[in-house]
C-alpha cells in the first residue's frame, strides 16, 4: 500500500512542477549545444605541466619555479654560440619583445620571455649576459638562463620535449621550437618551427590573459566548458 502511495506521488507530480522541470532540462540541453556548437568561448589545450627549473640566469640567481609562478612565459631554446636556425629563432623573440613591450595590451599580466642555454660549460653568466645584450633583450621581460647538463637534460629534452644533441663540429644541433607555459606553469601552445606567426603567437597569449582574468567566480565554469567541448582556436 505504501509503494502504491509513492509511486503515485513520484508519477503525478504537480503540472507546474513537471513543466518548470522540463523547461530547465530543455534550456540545459540547449545551452550545452549551443556552446558546443558556436564555442563562444576560446581557450588553449592544457599540454602538460611544464617541467621543474632551477637554472641560473644572466646575472647569476636562481630562476625556479618559484620564481616564474603568475608569469606567462614563451621559452626558446639555443646557445650563444648557434648558427642555424637560432639566428631566426632569436629574431621571433625579439619581434614578440617589441609586441609586448608596445601596442600589446597585457591588461596587467605578467609576460616574460625565457632563452634557455643549451651550452652551459661556455654559456657562464657573464657569457649569457653579453648575448642577451646581442639579442637586443629588455631584462626586466627577457631572461637568458643555463643550467648543468642533466638539468638541461631533464627540463629541456624530458619536460618540454625538444630534441638537442652535440653535433661532430663541437656545436649543438637543435629542433627549433617555442613553447607558451601560463601562470599556473601549465604548457599551453607549442611552435614547433623557426618561424611561427606573430599573430598566433600574440593571439594565443591574449587567449591565455583572458582565461586567467576569469578564473574565479560563475566566469570560471565557462571556461571550464570550453575546455570540456574542446572549444580551441583553429
Amino acid at each position: 500500500m505504501n509503494t502504491n502511495i509513492r509511486w503515485q506521488t513520484s508519477e503525478f507530480l504537480p503540472t507546474p512542477l513537471r513543466y518548470g522541470a522540463a523547461v530547465v532540462v530543455g534550456l540545459l540541453a540547449l545551452s550545452i549545444i549551443a556552446f558546443a556548437v558556436f564555442q563562444p568561448i576560446k581557450v588553449l589545450p592544457r599540454i602538460g605541466l611544464a617541467p621543474g627549473l632551477g637554472l641560473i640566469d644572466q646575472d647569476g640567481r636562481v630562476l625556479s619555479n618559484e620564481t616564474l609562478r603568475g608569469h606567462i612565459i614563451l621559452y626558446n631554446f639555443t646557445y650563444s654560440r648557434c648558427a642555424s636556425p637560432c639566428p631566426q629563432t632569436m629574431g621571433v623573440m625579439r619581434a614578440v619583445q617589441e609586441q609586448l613591450n608596445g601596442p600589446f595590451d597585457n591588461k596587467g599580466f605578467r609576460i616574460r620571455l625565457l632563452t634557455i642555454s643549451l651550452d652551459p660549460t661556455h654559456d657562464t653568466p657573464q657569457v649569457l649576459k653579453e648575448f642577451a645584450l646581442r639579442s637586443g633583450a629588455d631584462r626586466p621581460r627577457w631572461w637568458f638562463v643555463t643550467g648543468d647538463e642533466s638539468q638541461l637534460k631533464y627540463a629541456v629534452g624530458g619536460g618540454f620535449n625538444v630534441y638537442y644533441a652535440a653535433d661532430a663540429k663541437g656545436g649543438i644541433t637543435v629542433d627549433p621550437v617555442f613553447v607558451l607555459v601560463d601562470g599556473w606553469g601549465i604548457v599551453r601552445a607549442e611552435y614547433r618551427t623557426a618561424s611561427p606567426a606573430m599573430d598566433r603567437i600574440l593571439r594565443d597569449i591574449s587567449l591565455v590573459i583572458d582565461e586567467a582574468k576569469n578564473s574565479e567566480g560563475a566566469a570560471r565554469y565557462a571556461y571550464e566548458a570550453a575546455h570540456l567541448f574542446l572549444c580551441y582556436p583553429k
